[in-house]
């Protein structure tokens, strides 16, 4: 699975531009239960960066006014979760991934899978985890720091199947249908990736 390099708060993948959005329109399809209200603004002067902020109970995402209504859509959950992730200061020790792998593995792979060692590396950065069954070791990008944690979970039983399943085959796609995020947490993957691979244009005077 490959990996991004990080961007600035609630924002993907530059900082937000200065220049104030020419269209506002409230977005119904944005809501989530138990969080605020989501206002999605469309802006013709904004080309190729998408970013959100909260502004008092709502939480607002600038996206550029030729994103089709799917894009959108799309945009608005992967800005949601960053900005979920980014408010959530608290990380995961090595302790507590161990504790985590467990877990899944008792929840969704009946207890089979018994990591020998689960820890953070920072020289992952072209996949989100790795696997070496040999060994028994699982070893999570620290750039998956900060992101929601259903996404950690996902990486980390994606690596504990490994365990069981050392191929991509239908076999190992069939351990990871237990884990009811696993296509949400794949699409937010996807999201960072896509993100990383718009151009990267000069930030705006001022910011």
């Amino acid at each position: 699975m490959p990996a991004d390099p990080s961007h600035g708060p609630g924002e993907t993948p530059l900082r937000r531009a200065a220049d104030p959005p020419r269209r506002a329109a409230p977005s119904p399809d944005a809501r989530r239960p138990g969080t605020s209200a989501v206002e999605v603004r469309r802006s013709s002067r904004r080309r190729r960066t998408v970013s959100a902020y909260r502004e008092g109970d709502r939480t607002v995402v600038l996206i550029p006014a030729r994103m089709s209504e799917a894009e959108e859509r799309r945009w608005v959950t992967v800005m949601l979760d960053k900005l979920a992730a980014q408010e959530s200061k608290r990380m995961l020790g090595d302790g507590e991934l161990a504790e985590r792998a467990e877990r899944l593995s008792g929840q969704y792979l009946e207890g089979r899978a018994r990591p020998a060692t689960v820890r953070w590396v920072t020289n992952q950065n072209t996949r989100w985890g790795s696997c070496t069954p040999a060994e028994g070791s699982i070893r999570l990008s620290h750039r998956l720091q900060g992101m929601p944690e259903y996404v950690i979970d996902y990486v980390l039983l994606h690596e504990l199947a490994h365990l069981l399943v050392p191929g991509h085959g239908p076999r190992f796609w069939r351990l990871l249908e237990t884990y009811p995020r696993t296509e949400r947490a794949r699409g937010y993957l996807e999201g960072v990736v896509a993100a990383d691979r718009l151009p990267h244009l000069p930030a705006a005077r001022g910011d």
